[in-house]
């Protein structure tokens, strides 16, 4: 069966939800009218990657109600977005909403695994990270989860055939990281890894774009520059059990 997958690569508004969910609405749109079945957004893209900013103003964290993230609930595409939720010991997680094209919420997953600035912010989650979508498995992990080869080769033990990686690489040494790691990922589950990454400033770092998809054979099949915002699409070929 062949799919359309989607990656939003883009700079987001510090600490402004709407402005970030009317730009996330505007290119789910343009997944949607491009054939793609799901559209996954960068690290943070709800806030911007903005820590200090997220733990001293609650008014930034969002759950999957949230009557801001409405025009989400209405684009008519599976969507994954992430932003800051609360966590049950009073500080916020990073959390990857999926919503559903009929707007339903299908899961909801909390980053495992924070990054040095993080933990003095979030809380971590534990576990979980994929869902179902026309019979297809999809994987979620957050940025530094994807350091960890235990979150996606769990999913892929469970049957999921594309990972959807929400990321913040910056200029410098996350150009290595990002071309290195996500093919890695790959060759070792057999899925097909999407990365959304930021572009331009975000927070303590500048995003280096890249955002890019990579054959379960490790090999590049579409990736963008550091140029600027862009949708990335890319058709993929995956297997679907019939039961019976």
């Amino acid at each position: 069966m062949r799919i359309r997958v989607a990656a939003a690569q883009f700079e987001c508004v510090a600490g402004d939800v709407v402005a970030n969910v009317r730009r996330i609405a505007g290119l789910a749109r343009e997944a949607r009218e491009a054939g793609s079945v799901v559209m996954v957004c960068p690290e943070l893209a709800l806030t911007g990657y903005e820590p200090e900013l997220i733990g001293a103003d609650r008014t930034l964290w969002t759950e999957a109600e949230d009557v801001r993230l409405d025009p989400l609930r209405e684009a008519g595409i599976t969507v994954v977005v992430n932003g800051a939720t609360a966590g049950p010991g009073g500080r916020p997680r990073i959390t990857s909403t999926v919503y559903a094209r009929d707007g339903s919420v299908v899961e909801v997953y909390a980053k495992e695994h924070l990054y040095e600035n993080e933990q003095e912010v979030f809380e971590a989650g534990s576990g979980g990270g994929r869902f179902w979508l026309d019979g297809i498995g999809y994987s979620l992990g957050t940025c530094f989860d994807n350091h960890f080869p235990e979150v996606a080769a769990r999913n892929a033990a469970r049957g999921c055939q594309v990972h959807l990686a929400s990321s913040l690489y910056g200029t410098g040494g996350g150009r290595e990281e990002r071309r290195v790691l996500h093919p890695a990922i790959a060759k070792a589950t057999g899925m097909y890894v999407v990365l959304a990454n930021h572009v331009g400033p975000a927070g303590p770092w500048t995003g280096c774009g890249g955002s890019a998809v990579w054959a379960p054979d490790g090999t590049v099949m579409a990736e963008a520059d550091e140029s600027g915002p862009r949708l990335l699409v890319a058709d993929l070929e995956v297997e679907v059990e019939v039961s019976g």
